[in-house]
């Protein structure tokens, strides 16, 4: 052995330290086959309960060609029924945005009595069914309803019309922005609103130069939700509208005769075209916000 040459211990594990050591890399395994677990069943969900059924739709859509879908949409009841559904959607998710971030700032920056209560409202259209709340709607503006004798004294007509069927997925739809902003606003806190404050800008300068900007990937986020809630809502638009073929029928009333009535491949198409409407814009504010977030970078 040279001189100045460290020399090497010869170094054991313990039993213990093996023992440990064996323990952690079980413990690794088991970890790894639970991710895996996850994964597999993530992926099955996704395939056979999401992707399967809309690629079936896409299938029996096209499998006549694509002249099915010009034809399709060459029939008027098609035409209004499409009509009738982005026109109460692109309503519901102006006074859902609006609504929605006022009763979210509400709950998250304001103090008062009943303020668990009333956020368990909120969730109250996430609870009921829709056909329940078309009847609700009916008891309220039906025939003999509260408030039938006011509108009909005045010709405004609510029920079997427009107005009701733009109320009921109002109702429904609105907890979706409330439930997507309230959380962003506790999140942010107060503290560059009263920032803005303390520099001179009022309230409404605060919203739209502060808060607006800091919750606008929540709001919409929430408002994609709302706009898919609408233009798939079926029950209580069925029971507030009649489906008045050509007046009061949505695409999703139209989707519903359609099959009943033996039109499979109008059906199918009529039902791609809602489920492409929904996917884009949730893909496409996916990728917005990560663009944003690049950028950011």
């Amino acid at each position: 052995m040279s001189i100045g040459t460290p020399v090497q211990p010869n170094v054991q594990p313990t039993d213990e330290y093996a023992i440990a050591l064996r323990a952690r890399n079980a413990d690794a395994r088991r970890g790894r086959l639970v991710r895996g677990l996850m994964l597999t069943l993530s992926l099955f969900y996704v395939l056979v309960l999401l992707l399967a059924p809309l690629g079936g739709i896409v299938f029996n859509a096209l499998k006549a060609g694509f002249g099915a879908i010009g034809e399709t949409f060459s029939q008027h009841d098609v035409v209004h029924a499409v009509y009738l559904t982005f026109l109460i959607m692109l309503v519901t998710v102006v006074v859902t945005g609006v609504l929605g971030v006022v009763v979210a700032l509400v709950l998250a920056r304001d103090r008062f009595r009943g303020k668990p209560f009333v956020s368990a409202v909120v969730d109250i259209p996430l609870a009921v069914s829709p056909v329940i709340v078309g009847l609700m709607a009916v008891l309220l503006f039906g025939r003999g309803g509260w408030f039938e004798a006011f509108f009909a004294a005045r010709g405004i007509h609510i029920i079997f019309a427009l107005p009701s069927m733009v109320l009921v997925t109002i109702f429904i739809s609105i907890p979706f922005v409330i439930r997507e902003v309230l959380p962003v606003l506790r999140e942010l806190g107060m503290e560059e609103e009263q920032a803005a404050w303390t520099l001179g800008a009022s309230k409404l300068q605060t919203f739209l130069r502060v808060t607006l900007p800091n919750i606008r990937w929540g709001l919409l986020y929430g408002i994609a939700l709302s706009a898919a809630r609408a233009i798939g809502e079926i029950g209580a638009v069925l029971i507030v509208s009649g489906a008045l073929q050509g007046q009061t029928e949505t695409a999703t009333l139209y989707i519903l005769r359609a099959f009943d009535q033996y039109q499979d491949q109008q059906g199918y198409i009529v039902a791609l075209t809602l489920a492409g409407f929904s996917i884009v814009l949730l893909l496409g504010i996916e990728f917005l916000k990560h663009k944003r977030t690049k950028e950011a970078k």
